[in-house]
């Protein structure tokens, strides 16, 4: 044998070890891909819509905590918001707190 058709038979099977394995490992990296979509891309969504929800909370709109009081705004400060829940009642809340927007105030 010659090197050259030796070169040839290594250069050949190192190709075919190389695609070989990126066979092998196609399932894992689909399934990878798989759960960003399914998994993490939806959370990003999900956080971006309730981030969103909280800053366009304003004076006057109905809102519900997570502890499920049921309040109107009545004034919005940078990190906390001030809730009307009864006559002369007022509680501020951290607008983390609010779980949904059951009524916008109209403009």
């Amino acid at each position: 044998m010659n090197s050259l058709s030796l070169l040839g038979e290594v250069a050949a099977g190192g190709a075919g070890g190389i695609k070989g394995l990126l066979v092998s490992f196609g399932p894992f990296i689909l399934i990878i891909i798989v759960m960003y979509f399914l998994l993490f891309r939806s959370q990003q969504k999900k956080a971006k819509q309730r981030r969103l929800m909280l800053d366009a909370v304003r004076s006057g709109d109905k809102v519900v905590t997570a502890g499920g009081i049921i309040g109107t705004v009545s004034s919005v400060k940078e990190k906390t918001l001030s809730l009307k829940i009864a006559e002369n009642v007022k509680v501020e809340v951290n607008r983390a707190s609010i779980s949904g927007v059951l009524d916008k105030a109209p403009a």
